[in-house]
């Protein structure tokens, strides 16, 4: 491993948080702490921590030593000032020569010691950081010393390596009691560079930022060294079939067995994140894969976002789909059977205190294919993604090197229920659309920026689709949502549409089908070629958005929502805009067809009918030609209803949301315009 600290890049970070009255110390410490954070071979998601013992002036003017340290919740990869909060350093030290204190206690007494009251809490590895005397102390997973520590002798082996450079304590929970056995292990090797904790990870200390770091650097570069007389490949791998199913075929079904219901008759979803490389499928295909696959997580900080062992199914075989979907539902009933074992048999263990979590797996291994993980929102899939690769990278250099043996299952039940890690999953999203997946058509118009806007307020993970163009990347950067390029005038563009979703985020429960153009001219001297034009648009590309999500939602078979955009013209058509509104009126039959004919599936389809939103079709130059004829302002032709007020795109996207949450509407159209007579239904 090589250090990626350099002086420019040092006095840069100096420079720029010089200015917000940071000091020299602290502006280094957030240099370091971003090198490390932005090393996945170090640090993933909130792993880690760092800390910086210094001194700063307290409100009443006096200087007071600090601690400054990680804060929960912030990542290291972007940390700033904010994320590492100052508490009082002198009752920490007082600490020590307590026996014990809970966890609860410890925590309750860091909080009281922060500086600022409203700073985020702090990691719960502080007391560690201030019982070590260093003024710089970093903490890290790094993958090459876990390869080497999950050895049956990890112990011995890291001893032998590090000899006196390093200390190596064996496996300790976190908290109060680590906090202890650190300080004793630094204080009978005093001139150590660092303290390896077995099965963990591994700290570094310095009297400045940079020493610190390069012993980070230097610490794990040698268990790299270690680890490199290890085999290549040692995973023997089984012959696949020949043909293998689609990631997309086999998405939504997996998916739909991971959804549960919910008492008031819904379903909580999960958005999935696919990922696949030569290490992942030589890993998935190994002949022993049930044997060490399962073992457990590399470090015991991951179980709480990827549970102690992944689901394993057997590879998709193409053309059997049917195959596939029962071994997947046994698969998913036995390692729920298993986890309820597992929670029954510690529980027991732990005194009957515990509350059992989601018995669901978080990441599914289908051989020849890769892996899936899975997430209430498309962040914490992505996360529980790179936490499943970085555990198989090591597996698969600890397998090398010898034989992977990590903690155990009574030590991964400790860490999964301790009540401090818990706390990093109790602000999970709780919104009410987390969990679902909406792909919205002409995402790049004002409408669907809009759309896509409410949905994500909503929890909701987003695709844009839209043809290509400078357009879409703008949509999507603003909304927070996945661009899709596609052309829905054309079958195979609409479906590669829909299966880019399907494999970004595992399937769709909402389709918000909104693309549409206005082609103009009086009905009866309208070019023909125009005409069919705007019905490929206008109706035809509904139908295929439509056909594309139903086929995606039977796989999953949790039901979902398909809403239509179909303007006033299709109840209300205005002369010379005949090409426009009667494809839109069939695309309001359209919209009943689908409700009469997949209700019983728990699908509903609705629609909005919405007037004089200001877009791509209804643009500012149309708007002055139609305010001068009819001799009105601008602000009255817009507010031209009975509300007397101008209904903007984010008013139809809280339709759109509206519809997509009722469970018990189908068929209906919700009228967006203020209040026009002649477009009300009858």
């Amino acid at each position: 491993m090589k250090s990626k600290w350099t002086t420019k890049d040092a006095r840069a970070a100096i420079a720029r948080l010089s200015g917000d009255g940071i000091s020299d110390d602290l502006a280094l410490r957030v240099y370091t702490t971003r090198l490390l954070g932005s090393d996945g071979e170090l640090v993933l998601h909130g792993g880690g921590n760092t800390s910086l013992k210094t001194s700063v002036r307290d409100i009443d003017g006096r200087e007071v030593d600090v601690l400054c340290v990680k804060g929960s919740g912030w990542d290291m990869g972007g940390m700033e000032p904010p994320g590492l909060p100052a508490v009082r350093l002198a009752p920490l030290l007082e600490l020590e020569a307590l026996e014990t204190m809970s966890d609860e206690d410890m925590v309750a007494f860091l909080r009281c010691n922060l500086l600022q009251p409203d700073a985020p809490t702090p990691s719960v590895e502080t007391l560690l950081h201030a019982f070590l005397p260093h003024k710089y102390v970093d903490h890290t997973h790094a993958n090459a010393v876990l390869a080497l520590s999950d050895q049956p002798d990890g112990q011995r082996l890291c001893e032998d390596l590090y000899a006196e450079r390093a200390g190596v304590l064996p496996f300790v929970m976190p908290g109060f009691e680590l906090a202890k056995a650190c300080a004793a292990a630094w204080r009978a090797s005093r001139d150590v560079e660092g303290l390896i904790l077995s099965k963990h990870g591994l700290f570094s200390f310095g009297a400045t930022a940079e020493e610190s770091y390069e012993r980070m650097i230097a610490l794990v570069d040698l268990a790299e060294r270690k680890l490199a007389a290890g085999t290549g490949n040692p995973f023997v791998q089984v012959k696949m079939p020949d043909a293998l199913a689609a990631v997309e075929d086999i998405a939504p079904l997996l998916r739909g067995r991971l959804a549960v219901a919910k008492r008031d008759g819904g379903w909580r979803r999960v958005v999935l994140a696919f990922r696949t490389n030569p290490d992942i499928l030589r890993f998935a295909g190994g002949e022993k894969l049930r044997d060490y696959a399962t073992r457990g997580p590399v470090t015991p900080d991951h179980v709480i976002r990827i549970k102690p062992e992944p689901l394993i199914v057997p590879p998709p075989q193409d053309g059997r789909l049917d195959a596939f979907q029962d071994a997947l539902e046994a698969a998913v009933r036995s390692y729920i059977e298993e986890y309820d074992a597992y929670f029954a048999r510690n529980n027991a263990r732990a005194g009957g205190t515990k509350t059992m979590l989601d018995p669901l797996p978080r990441v599914v291994i289908v051989p020849g294919l890769g892996l899936f993980a899975t997430g209430g929102d498309a962040r914490a899939a992505d996360i529980a993604a790179d936490l499943a690769e970085a555990n198989i990278a090591v597996v698969t250099r600890a397998e090398a090197f010898g034989r992977y043996e990590p903690l155990g299952r009574e030590e991964l039940f400790d860490m999964e229920y301790w009540s401090l890690e818990q706390a990093k999953l109790r602000t999970r999203d709780a919104r009410a659309l987390s969990g679902r997946i909406v792909a919205i058509t002409g995402g790049a118009g004002a409408i669907g920026r809009a759309t896509a806007r409410a949905f994500v307020a909503q929890g909701a993970a987003v695709a844009l689709i839209d043809l290509a163009g400078d357009g879409l990347p703008a949509a999507a950067e603003e909304t927070g949502a996945l661009p899709v390029t596609g052309d829905l005038t054309d079958d195979g563009a609409t479906e590669a549409a829909f299966a880019r979703i399907v494999r970004t985020f595992g399937g769709l429960d909402i389709l918000v089908s909104n693309a549409g153009a206005a082609w103009q001219g009086r009905i009866g001297a309208v070019d023909e070629t125009a005409m069919r034009a705007s019905f490929e648009l206008n109706f035809w590309g509904h139908q295929r958005a439509a056909r594309a999500a139903v086929a995606i939602m039977q796989k999953q078979g949790t039901g979902g929502a398909l809403l239509f955009n179909i303007s006033k013209q299709a109840v209300n058509p205005g002369p010379g805009f005949g090409p426009y509104g009667i494809p839109k009126a069939a695309t309001l039959a359209l919209m009943r067809q689908y409700a009469l004919e997949y209700g019983d599936q728990q699908i509903t389809s609705n629609a909005v009918n919405a007037d004089r939103i200001r877009s791509g079709l209804l643009s500012g130059e149309m708007i002055a030609e139609r305010s001068r004829a009819r001799k009105v302002s601008e602000a009255d032709y817009m507010s031209g209803n009975l509300l007397r007020r101008e209904v903007e795109a984010r008013d139809v996207a809280r339709a759109f949301v509206d519809l997509a949450r009722s469970r018990a509407t189908t068929g209906a159209v919700l009228t967006v315009d203020g209040g026009n007579v002649a477009a009300m239904m009858r």
